[in-house]
């Protein structure tokens, strides 16, 4: 028999103590969820247990089943909520994230990563995932787009190795990728997921950005004037499984600009919905991709990764140059007789120093071989993918993304 079934997801932007109208917003969120027109619901950035039992508690009459992800230091922000039963979940933390010394951006505390819940629809079992790929700070000197890369390919990974037995496949998500970027093209190609906001007839093509656009209440003034269409980095992504056919009937924006009675937006986000119909195949729906664009893709790839281990060579360079400068300046200090009223002054320098030196050795050593195994670890697992990618086209064999 075939079921629809109706998917949301929403970055809540749920920072404690920085997010602004943080609490009205979890509260009108949880509100706005009991209103019966949302199967599944993927949220991100929520990062305070007690916000999500502000929504899931608000939101239980309509959506009883839940789950949140515990991962680093403050939570993964990733939690999904569900009309139907969860069967199972599980969380895949990515190996790369952030730096522990960037506070200001503070991706690596999150401990992001992949989530998992394996959902009973009626008769078909539905493989759920939501993701939230490391923010990009600056797009023209990012220093985070390998880091990206890693965290696509490792997804798309991720889901081919656990959706087998699955009837439908779906990862919601803010993905910090617009379409056409590096790390959007490696994860739809390496995992044959569908675009929902592409998929011909059923998108509206002015409802585009997801983040900064102009009707959000929380985007600069600046970026209204300059980019009124904000950027799509919000995705539903979808594919079928096993003896399933996926038919899409509706993507939209579903939540007003401005929570009701209220002079602001429930995110800095937009919340993106589709619907799907599932329903048993007619017929042979196998469908073949080509693999070229897969195989560019991949190379592409390898080329950023590989990149960012001579990055990362010259950046263990730059922090053994700055130890060396620390231990010479203590040293000098230590030999230098200074009139007794300094004396703090000096034991404060001394600690800064030591502190400074403490730091650029851990980065140089154990912060370094945890970031280069990581990289050299997708590194080969592309150059695995891309040999098999290789093999297949060249043999003419099956398509490796038949489940």
């Amino acid at each position: 028999m075939s079921v629809d079934l109706s998917i949301l997801t929403l970055n809540c932007w749920g920072i404690p103590i920085v997010s602004k109208n943080r609490k009205a917003r979890m509260k009108a969120i949880g509100e706005i969820l009991t209103n019966g027109k949302f199967d599944v619901v993927c949220l991100q950035e929520v990062w305070s247990n007690a916000d999500y039992e502000i929504i899931s508690t608000l939101a239980k009459s309509a959506l009883p089943y839940g789950h949140y992800f515990h991962s680093g230091v403050v939570g993964s922000g990733i939690c999904i909520l569900s009309k139907y039963v969860i069967k199972e979940t599980f969380f895949h933390q990515w190996p790369v994230n952030g730096y522990i010394h960037k506070l200001q951006h503070g991706d690596w505390f999150g401990g992001k990563g992949v989530a998992l819940c394996r959902i009973q629809v009626s008769s078909y079992i539905v493989n759920v995932y939501s993701a939230h790929f490391h923010a990009e700070y600056n797009r023209i000197f990012d220093e985070y787009r390998a880091h990206r890369v890693m965290q696509a390919f490792d997804t798309a990974q991720f889901i081919r190795l656990t959706s087998g037995s699955a009837n439908a496949v779906i990862l919601a998500g803010d993905l910090n990728t617009e379409p056409n970027d590096l790390e959007y093209r490696l994860l739809l190609e390496s995992s044959n997921l569908r675009d929902s906001f592409t998929v011909k007839n059923v998108c509206n093509i002015e409802e585009n950005g997801t983040n900064e656009c102009a009707r959000n209440s929380y985007t600069p003034a600046k970026l209204c004037r300059s980019r009124p269409e904000g950027k799509r980095i919000d995705y539903i992504l979808y594919k079928p499984g096993r003896h399933t056919v996926c038919d899409l009937i509706k993507y939209c924006l579903p939540f007003p600009d401005r929570v009701p009675t209220c002079s602001f937006s429930y995110s800095d986000h937009e919340a993106v919905q589709i619907l799907l119909k599932l329903s048993p195949p007619s017929g042979d729906t196998d469908e073949t991709d080509s693999n070229s664009p897969l195989m560019m893709t991949l190379k592409e790839g390898l080329e950023v990764c590989k990149q960012s281990l001579q990055n990362l060579h010259r950046r263990k360079i730059f922090f053994y140059i700055f130890a060396l400068i620390c231990v010479i300046l203590l040293l000098t200090i230590a030999n230098i007789n200074v009139p007794y009223q300094f004396k703090v002054l000096i034991v404060f320098i001394e600690l800064f120093l030591s502190f400074t030196l403490f730091f650029n050795i851990l980065m140089a050593t154990l912060w370094d071989s945890m970031e280069r195994n990581a990289t050299y670890a997708t590194i080969h697992s592309m150059e695995l993918f891309l040999k098999y990618v290789a093999k297949v086209t060249n043999d003419d064999e099956e398509s490796p993304f038949q489940l």
